[in-house]
């Protein structure tokens, strides 16, 4: 792990770059104080909707009225 001040990586950025790329982890500090580490970026994936890692559903289970649940609801109709 590297670690340097601003105005030494300021000079050094290229390189770092290329060194935290390469795995390496780096941090910069300030006054001998470390403020920050540089890592890669990652690619964010914004999956919308809750339960969209679920497997398919069956879409006509949805469809009509269930008799049974309508009866705890409203009773039998003659």
């Amino acid at each position: 792990m590297a670690q340097m001040n601003m105005h030494e990586a300021k000079s050094q950025l290229s390189s770092l770059i290329a060194r935290v790329l390469e795995g390496e982890k780096v941090t910069i500090a300030r006054a001998g104080r470390p403020l920050v580490d540089i890592v890669p970026h990652r690619e964010l994936t914004v999956v919308y909707g809750l339960a969209a890692d679920e497997p398919e559903h069956d879409p006509s289970l949805f469809d009509g009225v269930d008799e049974e649940i309508n009866d705890l609801f409203y009773g039998r109709r003659s």
